[in-house]
C-alpha cells in the first residue's frame, strides 16, 4: 500500500466518521463515504470532503461494491445511534455490517475497520432495551466479521465524549470501561489506516497516557 490511502468510511457524515475524514484529507488521503441527507453533504463539502449520497439499507452489495472500486480500507463507522429504535439498529448495524463485508469482497478491498462497542459498556447502570439489543447486534456483527478473510480491525471505544482531543490513549486487547473523545477515536482510526500491518485484532481504546502513534505502533503484526 503506498502512503496515500484510498479510504471508504461508512458513516462518513457521523460524530466520528466526519473527524476522521477531515484528519485522512488533511494527510493527503481520497476519501469517500455515504451520507444519507443532502445538508449532511453540504457540511462534508464545507470541510472539502467528497462523499456520495447514499442510503447504506437500501445500498445492495454491487451497488456498493461500485463505490468501493478501487479502495485500500474501509472503516465502518455508521450506527443507528438510537434513531428509529431496535429496528434501525438491526437495519445498520447489523445488515449494514454485512452489505459492506460483501461489498469489500466484490469489491477487492481487503480491509476493513469496524467501529464497534465495550460489551460491557455501562454494565452496573439500568439501560433500556433497546440499548441491551444494540450490544447484542455490535457483538453479532464483530462475530460475523471476525470470521471473514478480510484484513480486518475490531475497534472498540469506551464511552464517547466530546471534548478535545488529548492525543493520549489506551490501546489493548482488553481494557476497563471509562471515557474516550470522538477526536481521539477519529485519530486512533487514522492511525490503523495507515498501519496495515495491524489485521485480525479487536483492540479496546480509552483515554489513557500513550501518544495515539505509538500506541498504534505497539499493535503492528510483525512476521
Amino acid at each position: 500500500m503506498s502512503d496515500e490511502v484510498k479510504v471508504f468510511i461508512v458513516g462518513i457524515a457521523g460524530a466520528v466518521g466526519s473527524r476522521l475524514a477531515r484528519l485522512l484529507v488533511l494527510a493527503g488521503d481520497q476519501v469517500d463515504g455515504l451520507y444519507r441527507r443532502p445538508e449532511q453533504g453540504e457540511r462534508l463539502a464545507a470541510d472539502n470532503i467528497h462523499a456520495t449520497l447514499g442510503d447504506l439499507t437500501r445500498l445492495d452489495v454491487p451497488a456498493l461494491a461500485d463505490l468501493l472500486h478501487g479502495t485500500d480500507v474501509v472503516v465502518f463507522a455508521a450506527g443507528a445511534g438510537g434513531e428509529g429504535g431496535a429496528g434501525a439498529t438491526t437495519a445498520i448495524d447489523g445488515a449494514g455490517l454485512t452489505t459492506a463485508i460483501e461489498a469489500a469482497r466484490l469489491a477487492g478491498t481487503r480491509r476493513l475497520v469496524l467501529v464497534s462497542v465495550f460489551p460491557e459498556a455501562w454494565r452496573g447502570r439500568e439501560v433500556s432495551a433497546t440499548f441491551e439489543h444494540y450490544i447484542a447486534v455490535k457483538k453479532k456483527a464483530e462475530a460475523e466479521l471476525a470470521a471473514t478473510d478480510l484484513d480486518w480491525v475490531i475497534l472498540r471505544p469506551a464511552a464517547l465524549t466530546d471534548e478535545p482531543g488529548t492525543g493520549r490513549i489506551s490501546l489493548a486487547s482488553a481494557l476497563i470501561h471509562t471515557e474516550i473523545t470522538r477526536d481521539d477515536v477519529a485519530a486512533t482510526l487514522a492511525g490503523l489506516v495507515h498501519t496495515p500491518g495491524i489485521r485480525h485484532k479487536i483492540l479496546e481504546l480509552t483515554e489513557g497516557s500513550t501518544p495515539i502513534t505509538d500506541a498504534v505502533r505497539e499493535h503492528t503484526t510483525t512476521g
